[in-house]
This record gives C-alpha cells, sequence and structure tokens, in this order.
C-alpha cells in the first residue's frame, strides 16, 4: 500500500508519465494506491485558482478505474494526531498527507523536497 501526494494524482491523470521516475512507475503498479482525502481537497483548490481545468471528482472516479485508486478512510482525530508534531511545514496539505501516510507507516510517493527530507518514507525513484 503506497500513498500518492497531490502532484502525483494531478499527472497520473494528465498522462504525464514521463515525469515518473521508472521506480516510481514499478511502485504504482504493483502496490495499492491510496490518497487522503485533503488530496481531493487541494485538487478543489488548484481548479480553483484555475491550475487545473478537472474538478477533483472527475480526476478521482477516472483513476480510480484505471489505477485503483481509493481514497484513505482513517478517522480524521487519528490523522490530526500524527500531524500535530511535523512542525517541518506551514503547508497543511503537506501537513495532513504525510500525517495520513505516517498513521499507516506507509510509503508517500512524491516530488517535493520538503517531504522527501523529513518523512522517511517518502520516495521518489
Amino acid at each position: 500500500m503506497i500513498y500518492l501526494d497531490t502532484h502525483v494524482v494531478a499527472w497520473a491523470y494528465a498522462g504525464e508519465i514521463d515525469r515518473f521516475p521508472p521506480s516510481v512507475c514499478r511502485r504504482i503498479e504493483e502496490s495499492d494506491l491510496l490518497i487522503s482525502p485533503f488530496v481531493l481537497l487541494e485538487l478543489k483548490y488548484l481548479h480553483e485558482i484555475e491550475r487545473l481545468t478537472v474538478e477533483p471528482g472527475v480526476i478521482y472516479e477516472n483513476l480510480a478505474s484505471t489505477i485503483g485508486l481509493a481514497v484513505c478512510d482513517l478517522p480524521l482525530m487519528r490523522v490530526i494526531t500524527e500531524a500535530l508534531p511535523q512542525t517541518w511545514t506551514r503547508d497543511p496539505f503537506d501537513r495532513i498527507i504525510t500525517a495520513t501516510a505516517t498513521a499507516r507507516d506507509a510509503i508517500l510517493l512524491t516530488k517535493d523536497a520538503a517531504i522527501l527530507t523529513h518523512y522517511p518514507k517518502a520516495f521518489w525513484g
């Protein structure tokens, strides 16, 4: 089981597979894929500021049917408990998305340098 960061979801939906190192592609093909519900919220914000042209529901439904993406169902309080000590970022999305993966002691696929530095199970090739 691995979690995908928001940009990974957006790139996968857009078919921008060339952005992924081969090792990331292998992990996506071989693993159960999850996202934090906050990935959907961040996609919505990106849509509102016109960095994405597609609603998050469309992105999610497409990836659910094509690559088996699912939304994590951990209780919010469990995720927030993991997020509270993560003081390395002020970005609430990065903090909660990382906390969701932390709560399951799972890999998080991300190209984000701060997450790669601070979350030992973050992976990007």
